[in-house]
Parts: structure tokens; C-alpha cells; sequence
């Protein structure tokens, strides 16, 4: 099962990715994180997740870029968190690929897994229009959620805390 979470900042995704997770357990849990520990902020948000799934049972993976490489075992029960953090690092980082290789990692993710779950990012409530590599960025976030709502089993949008389904349902 592949489920996509998707919604602005601070509607619940992650915490809601999660306790869906944790339902649908199959195997070993494993939770791949994309953020890179830039700076305070970044180790802030960071430390925050840690906590949130401390004594859960996560083996934590991180995974910056190259998700298609990921070391996971096969049949775990996945979290990839967040599909914006590796669009980021896979279009401006050191080695990053581009667009093509977020898709086709998370496929590849996803060929390993019992239960995939994928957290990304709204792209449609900015409500401006922006130039350059935000705009660049932008563009191509919202290709691969679009992209990966089309392989997912489910797709989910996180709006103040509730899940809304607009493709499949929820699991349990």
C-alpha cells in the first residue's frame, strides 16, 4: 500500500503520517528522513520529529538524495519524510539528480516496502507568484505530487488536523 499525505505547513502531516503508520504496521518500521542539518533551524525541526516518534519503534534512516539507493529492508512499513526537503536537495544540493529521481526513487522505495506512506508539500496555497528557483521549485514539487498521487493507492490532503481522502481511503 502507498498512501500520500500532502498539505501546508503545520496542518498535521507528520503527526498524522505517522499514527497512520503505526495502523498499518507490517514489518520493520523505518522512517527515512530527507532533511539535511543545515543550521539551527534545521536541527531544531529535526530534534522536534525525533521526538515526536521517540519509543515508536523507527529505525531512522537518512536520506538526502539517491532515495532509490535507500538502505531499507525489504517488507518494512515505510515513512518518507518529506518529499519537499529531497526536491530541494535532489534540484540545488551537491549530487542532486533532479525532478526524475525523486519519482523514481520513491518507486523504487516503494518496490521494497509493505506500506509506504509519503509526506510532501502543498504547492497550491501560496497565493503569489514567484521567480526564479522558488518558482523553479514550486513548479517542480508540484509535478511530483502529481506524479506520485497518480501511483499512490491513496491520497490524503491535511487540512487543520483532518484527512481529507481524495483518492482511495484511509487505511487501517
Amino acid at each position: 500500500m502507498f498512501t500520500l499525505i500532502v498539505g501546508g505547513a503545520a496542518s498535521g502531516k507528520s503527526r498524522y503520517a505517522e499514527d497512520l503508520l503505526l495502523r498499518c504496521a507490517g514489518g520493520p518500521l523505518v522512517y527515512i528522513a530527507t532533511m539535511e542539518p543545515f543550521d539551527g533551524e534545521c536541527r531544531e525541526r529535526i530534534a522536534r520529529h525525533r521526538a515526536m516518534r521517540a519509543g515508536k519503534g523507527f529505525r531512522t534512516v537518512e536520506r538526502y538524495r539517491d532515495l532509490a539507493n535507500a538502505d531499507v529492508p525489504a517488507g518494512c512499513t515505510a515513512l518518507l519524510e518529506d518529499v519537499g526537503n529531497l526536491t530541494a536537495n535532489e534540484l540545488y544540493g551537491p549530487g542532486g539528480a533532479g525532478e526524475e529521481a525523486v519519482v523514481l526513487g520513491v518507486e523504487a522505495l516503494f518496490k521494497k516496502c509493505h506500506t509506504l506512506v509519503v509526506v510532501s508539500n502543498d504547492t497550491n496555497s501560496g497565493g503569489a507568484e514567484y521567480e526564479g528557483d522558488t518558482d523553479r521549485y514550486l513548479r517542480a514539487l508540484g509535478n511530483i505530487n502529481r506524479a506520485l498521487a497518480e501511483r499512490a493507492d491513496n491520497v490524503a490532503e491535511l487540512v487543520c488536523g483532518v484527512a481529507v481522502y481524495h483518492k482511495g481511503r484511509e487505511p487501517h
